[in-house]
């Protein structure tokens, strides 16, 4: 490999490292909405807009066997491991990962469904309660 071509690469990895940390970083912001909005019963559209961030990047991570599609990436251009050294964060964060965010992503889910089984059941009584008063004016 010519000097030339190990710069572009290093360049090259590099910048795959700050387009991950920023996904990372974007998808962690999302799935900490959706558990915030869940927990103070907010659920709307958008804790909808965030879990649809934090889905679609789960089953793309899952459609893939459970590897970053940036690692092959990393991996070509050099690093030895590119599911870890593809992110900047410590190693032992970037290697637990998806047994950190299993329970946080069941959390979010039950949070929600909550939220919205509860407002199925209100908005039954709310529009009953309206008609009610409609009906004694």
């Amino acid at each position: 490999m010519t000097g030339t071509t190990r710069g572009r690469d290093e360049v090259a990895l590099i910048l795959i490292k700050a387009v991950h940390t920023l996904a990372w970083f974007s998808i962690e912001s999302c799935l900490a909405y959706v558990l915030c909005a869940g927990a103070a019963r907010r659920t709307d559209r958008r804790a909808a807009l965030a879990g649809t961030v934090v889905a679609g990047e789960s089953l793309i991570f899952t459609a893939n066997r459970f590897r970053c599609p940036r690692t092959q990436l990393a991996e070509n251009l050099g690093a030895t491991d590119g599911s870890v050294t593809g992110i900047w964060l410590p190693r032992w964060l970037a290697r637990n990962l998806p047994a950190i965010h299993v329970p946080l992503l069941a959390a979010a889910t039950y949070l929600n469904g909550r939220n919205l089984r509860q407002r199925q059941r209100l908005r039954p009584q709310a529009h009953l309660s309206a008609l009610s008063q409609e009906l004694h004016r």
